[in-house]
């Protein structure tokens, strides 16, 4: 019983705009699934390693079980919190541009702009950037910038992740990680009037520049609710008058222009701020119920029914949950509770990123991520207030992930993002991550989003590639097109996926049972006529991962002559390696002491194992060196099989 995810299905999808209330299906037939030889019973070549075949599957009667069947989903309603009439009719005419004034006391003064609440922050920042801050630089993925060189005007075009941290303001909490306030509020408030100076002429619609789009405007205007006594306790009252000023105007501004978001992603960064102005402005009522039912709605299209984000970014889903952290926090401020839609949605997102994390806590390299640490990640969940575990059954998110003694699996079993969601958008169907007691050992290079800091701008486009993960390449093409911008083009359309449970039998080595991942993508097809199939079979104490890539013919009719693979494995960090005498082989010795060792085999038609160089993005998006190794030769047009073996050794 295969699950199947194709795009079509993603299009028609509405997310977790209802929010999925998950019930299990009937229990299902027995289901089949090959009795794989897990165990090593014998040593021709003396390296303690022996590769057997992986058929292709056939049902039997000894097969295991499908331990992920198909979920039946009671879609409940996601809507705004129920109103009265009045409040009904007050968000329609803030909607249709009444002033929020004139709804709440139509024959009254407008009042001063103020503050009507302090806001804890729920999230501390970086105290290495905001010491950086304080010496004069802006510190973004290892990459210093001197604020004083810094065109806060945007004439000078910056790169992506700079451009988040100076225009969306993302320093602040940075900053008020790096000392008390009477210490870091001088250096805030610097920075911000050189920013009002650049930019005290609202432009009429986003675009004007990176710091008018409706992500970084959203993300600006939070982070200045958030953090006002970071910028409003100087001595300078023109200051203070001109950034209360500039908050009310910037709250304006998006009302009006938050339907032209970047993104779904960029328009949730738009409600929570105009929620939180609403909330912590006078006379915000009106402005909070408009700010509420356009989240709510906003949220319903980014997440699908699992809780993962339609771009399944890891980054993406750090950053809703980031923005809603600090919503709730600003809720708490105003002595408010959240709408339970809010909260349900912070419980809903928890889970999903979880399923990306390794043993040592840091995060996966997918969809333009990289291993962001695990203070940053525990630090996010623990600010949500969720306690869960990692999520297992998945749809749209799609990331299987198999836990195995000490040994945790990631595969990408999902096609990539439709275009409208991706922002780093990666061609990495089929991809795989290995990680054994916190040490990574097979990796994808990760770090897309980063370009800009140390990381290179000219590696973005080759990071978010198929050949940057680890996974079958054919004739050195993306199996998905990779675009400009961070978009994705065609290829990948559909992904069957079948996961199931193998018992092991008999006694000894090959006692141990398994978890046997199998799928295949489509992104082939069309240009080379075949399919590729891969299957993972990781043994349940987690030191032995068999793997076979099958090349399939797709069509009628078989298309002829030859075409170039690559199946890649990038290495992670710390990894000292040496090659077997046969060439088929690789030893590999781990940081903590451990090895393993890598061998090729079972049908696969290649002389040996070689060693590249590659690339990988650390905890702070920055490039390391490491390696890859790399089987690469010439298959027919009629298809092949190739597998290969990684093994604890001792």
């Amino acid at each position: 019983m295969a699950d199947t995810w194709t795009v079509a299905e993603k299009r028609r999808g509405k997310g977790a705009r209802d929010a999925a209330a998950v019930q299990p299906a009937p229990a299902p037939a027995p289901a089949t699934a090959p009795a794989m030889p897990l165990g090593v019973d014998g040593d021709p070549d003396g390296n303690g390693l022996l590769i057997t075949p992986l058929a292709p599957h056939t049902p039997g009667p000894m097969d295991g079980q499908v331990i992920e069947p198909g979920r039946a989903l009671a879609l409940a309603d996601f809507a705004p919190p129920s109103l009265g009439a009045g409040e009904r009719l007050i968000r329609l005419a803030y909607r249709l541009g009444v002033p929020g004034p004139a709804l709440t006391a139509p024959f009254r003064k407008p009042a001063k702009p103020r503050l009507l609440a302090t806001v804890t922050n729920p999230l501390p920042g970086d105290r290495a950037a905001g010491t950086a801050l304080r010496a004069g630089h802006f510190l973004v993925h290892g990459l210093k910038l001197a604020i004083a060189q810094v065109d806060f005007a945007g004439a000078g075009r910056l790169a992506p992740p700079v451009a988040r941290m100076v225009h969306g303001f993302r320093w602040l909490a940075d900053l008020e990680a790096a000392g008390h306030r009477e210490q870091v509020s001088p250096v805030a408030e610097r920075i911000l009037a050189a920013w009002l100076a650049a930019n005290g002429k609202l432009p009429s619609r986003p675009g004007k520049g990176d710091a008018w789009s409706v992500a970084n405007t959203g993300s600006r205007l939070l982070g200045w609710l958030v953090h006002a006594p970071l910028i409003l306790s100087g001595p300078d009252k023109a200051l203070r008058a001109r950034t209360l000023a500039a908050i009310t105007d910037t709250a304006r501004w998006l009302d009006r222009n938050i339907a032209r978001g970047e993104d779904v992603l960029a328009q949730v960064a738009g409600w929570c701020a105009i929620t939180a102005a609403g909330l912590l402005l006078p006379e915000g009522a009106p402005r909070r119920l408009y700010g509420e039912a356009g989240l709510i709605h906003a949220l319903g299209e980014l997440v699908g029914d699992d809780g993962g984000i339609l771009s399944r970014s890891p980054l993406g889903q750090i950053e809703a949950l980031e923005l809603l952290v600090r919503l709730i926090a600003c809720y708490r401020a105003a002595r408010r509770e959240p709408p339970a839609a809010v909260t349900a949605m912070v419980a809903l997102l928890v889970p999903p990123l979880l399923a990306l994390t390794h043993g040592d806590g840091t995060l996966g390299s997918w969809q333009g991520s990289w291993a962001v640490s695990a203070e940053d990640i525990s630090g996010l969940i623990a600010a949500t207030g969720v306690r869960t575990r990692p999520l297992r059954d998945v749809r749209q998110w799609g990331y299987q992930r198999v836990s195995a003694g000490k040994s945790l699996l990631v595969f990408d079993a999902a096609p990539p993002p439709l275009a409208r969601h991706a922002r780093s958008g990666c061609a990495s169907s089929l991809a795989f991550e290995l990680s054994h007691a916190g040490q990574r050992i097979i990796v994808n290079c990760g770090g897309a989003a980063a370009a800009g800091g140390l990381m290179p701008v000219r590696l973005e486009q080759g990071l978010r590639a198929t050949a940057a993960h680890s996974t079958l390449v054919l004739d050195d093409a993306n199996s998905t097109a990779v675009l400009i911008n961070g978009g994705l083009g065609t290829g990948v359309s559909e992904v069957e996926v079948d996961r199931r449970t193998l018992d092991g039998e008999g006694g000894g080595r090959s006692a141990f049972g398994a978890t046997r991942l199998e799928a295949s993508h489509d992104g082939y097809a069309a240009r080379y006529g075949l399919t590729h199939r891969r299957i993972l079979i990781l043994r349940d104490d987690g030191t032995e991962l068999r793997g076979e890539d099958v090349l399939l013919p797709s069509g009628r009719k078989a298309k002829r002559g030859m075409v170039g693979f690559a199946i890649r494995f990038h290495l992670g960090a710390g990894i000292e390696i040496g090659r077997s005498d046969d060439g088929q082989g690789v030893g590999m010795a781990l940081a903590d002491g451990s090895y393993w060792q890598f061998r090729i085999g079972g049908g696969a038609d290649v002389a040996e194992v070689s060693i590249e160089e590659s690339i990988w993005g650390d905890g702070q998006g920055r490039p390391l060196p490491v390696q890859q190794l790399v089987i690469q030769g010439k298959v027919s047009r009629g298809g092949g099989n190739f597998g290969w073996l990684l093994k604890k050794m001792g």
